[in-house]
């Protein structure tokens, strides 16, 4: 893969019983800023809040090249964001259902979270893990995150060699 932009797809936690959508996009050098916002993820919301508000315009300033990379999960599918990723010309990757050992962006959340659970002392409450997600988006080495995309042909030839099972990346 060449210089692929990958839109992190969400990640939707409960904390405390609230649900939070967190939201980011990497690229070589470079990355979005980290959207944070209390909803629950449902098919019309990712279409309004990231579709709309984030990935076409992070789409239109990457040009062409975009490529946009989601996991798979059932909001992700619903037919309303499909007509919109349709409609706004947007490219998606094919990507495999349960492939974490591949996709970069899982990396980068997994580095998130050991992150925020390294924190002393740890966010007690939403607007404490809010600034702590977004202090710590912040924080990560973007080299660390230009490996992590740079790796995929290694990941890609490691999953063939494993006819498909767990990979060590």
């Amino acid at each position: 893969m060449e210089s692929a932009r990958y839109p992190l797809p969400p990640r939707e936690h409960r904390y405390g019983g609230a649900g939070w959508l967190v939201w980011g996009g990497i690229i070589l050098g470079s990355r979005t800023d980290l959207h944070v916002q209390s909803v629950t993820m449902i098919g019309h919301i990712y279409r309004d809040v990231i579709l709309e508000q984030h990935v076409r315009l992070f789409r239109g300033a990457m040009g062409a090249e975009f490529l946009f990379m989601d996991d798979n999960v059932r909001p992700h599918r619903a037919n309303i964001v499909n007509e919109c990723l349709q409609s706004e010309d947007i490219t998606r990757m094919d990507w495999p259902a349960y492939s974490p050992d591949l996709n970069p962006i899982e990396h980068v959340w997994d580095m998130l979270g050991r992150r925020i659970a390294a924190r002393q002392p740890p966010p007690t409450c939403l607007p404490e893990l809010r600034r702590a997600l977004l202090d710590e988006w912040c924080s990560i080495p973007q080299d660390q995150i230009d490996n992590l995309i740079l790796s995929m042909p290694w990941r890609f030839k490691a999953y063939i060699a494993s006819s498909g099972r767990h990979t060590t990346y």
